[in-house]
């Protein structure tokens, strides 16, 4: 799988809404810049997926306007739109934001994303 498979993979997982499915392209010292907190290890990314999950109920996560601003052997590094959609406290609910994420490749040469950086638009 390359990079571009990699961050598909990781929007797919993200959808299940099963950390178990995300954290195997996560890195060990993944870390995660969100609009109000950050993370620094698969625990407490963990618990924040978690949280939003239940927050927003049947979420739909997409990502657009991918852009790859590095590619290289063992390191990709990509812009895009995020774009959310789902349910909060019974009202349907949608938003967007920008995302930066950040992939290595791995000593068995799997893809995974060591930083995800997230700020929403409003």
């Amino acid at each position: 799988m390359g990079y571009e498979q990699a961050l598909e993979a990781y929007i797919a997982a993200t959808n299940t809404h099963d950390f178990h499915q995300v954290s195997i392209l996560l890195a060990d010292d993944a870390v995660y810049w969100f609009s109000d907190k950050t993370c620094r290890s698969n625990a407490e990314i963990q618990a924040y997926f978690e949280h939003a999950w239940e927050t927003i109920k049947d979420e739909v996560y997409r990502a657009t306007d991918i852009e790859w601003i590095v590619a290289e052997e063992n390191t990709a590094t990509c812009i895009y739109t995020y774009q959310y959609e789902g349910y909060a406290n019974g009202k349907f609910v949608q938003g967007s934001g920008r995302a930066t994420n950040v992939f290595i490749k791995d000593s068995n040469g799997n893809w995974k994303l060591v930083h995800e950086h997230l700020s929403s638009l409003g």
